[in-house]
């Protein structure tokens, strides 16, 4: 039970800024690289809409079906079973997934609907669509559901959901309740600590946007696909490994080993391809 918290004014401000910011920021950041680059807006919007089709439509679900059945309201079977027991493979799972839809998609959007947009600017495009909807998704919503716990605290119906997770969903109580410590504390540290990750994720979906195309673009390039692939798994389970607290580090440390992994693939990738791309193929909408 909630008992006598009470979430306050300020922590509520940060909310609010962080879901302006989350929808403000990649919207903007879109629209000043369209204008600059004269980039069509579709090849933006495309990169959001592959994300939600191979991330949240493909990939999530499958991924519940087949390690985590109780929360698409299913029986826990032998494979579920095992992978939870080994918190390693698990982490490896979860990291795998999105390594191979995500990049997947990227590699079917570029030979379909994108395959006549040769131009490089093209890649970083996609790569800011995808990253900057995932943004919006990730923070923005999250913000949104916040304060609507952080009202509901206040006023008291929290406690009535938390009985009813108890009664349907013993087994997501913890994390419920959670949220109540986690809103009453949310502070500037909260908010700098989620925009830092977000930050990483976006640069280094545009870095893998900028392998795969080019893996697209040359044969003999093909390579960087499974590259995306590789990169994409390997930042991912080393966020699962916290999750399921297989190795434990500071939010912190965790945020500068992501952003050093975001930094490297973009920078890698906008260096020894996009910059060197002297090419100027015109774009066939």
């Amino acid at each position: 039970m909630t008992g006598n918290v009470h979430i306050e004014t300020a922590s509520f401000v940060w909310m609010i800024i962080g879901v302006v910011i989350s929808i403000a920021a990649p919207v903007t950041i879109a629209l000043i690289w369209k204008i600059r680059k004269k980039e069509p807006i579709t090849s933006i919007l495309i990169g959001a809409a592959a994300f939600m089709l191979f991330a949240l439509t493909l990939e999530k679900p499958i991924q519940n079906v087949l390690a985590f059945p109780t929360a698409m309201g299913l029986p826990e079977h032998d494979v579920s079973r095992f992978l939870n027991s080994n918190p390693i493979l698990l982490s490896l799972v979860a990291g795998l997934f999105p390594g191979v839809f995500e990049e997947t998609g990227r590699l079917i959007a570029f030979k379909t609907v994108m395959r006549n947009r040769k131009n490089r600017e093209a890649s970083i495009s996609y790569g800011i669509g995808h990253g900057g909807f995932e943004v919006i998704l990730i923070l923005g919503l999250t913000y949104v559901e916040y304060i609507i716990y952080a009202v509901m605290i206040n006023n008291g119906s929290f406690d009535t959901l938390i009985q009813q997770v108890a009664a349907q969903a013993p087994d997501q109580l913890a994390s419920v309740e959670a949220i109540v410590d986690l809103l009453a504390g949310f502070s500037f540290a909260d908010l700098g600590i989620a925009f830092v990750e977000r930050i990483s994720a976006v640069l280094f979906h545009i870095g893998a946007s900028i392998l795969v195309f080019y893996a697209c673009r040359d044969k003999k390039r093909f390579w960087l696909y499974p590259l995306a692939i590789i990169l994409h798994t390997g930042i991912d389970f080393i966020g699962a490994l916290i999750i399921f607290k297989v190795i434990s580090l500071s939010p912190w440390v965790l945020e500068a080993i992501l952003a050093a992994f975001g930094l490297a693939t973009f920078f890698g990738a906008y260096l020894l391809l996009y910059r060197k791309d002297k090419s100027k193929i015109p774009d066939k909408i």
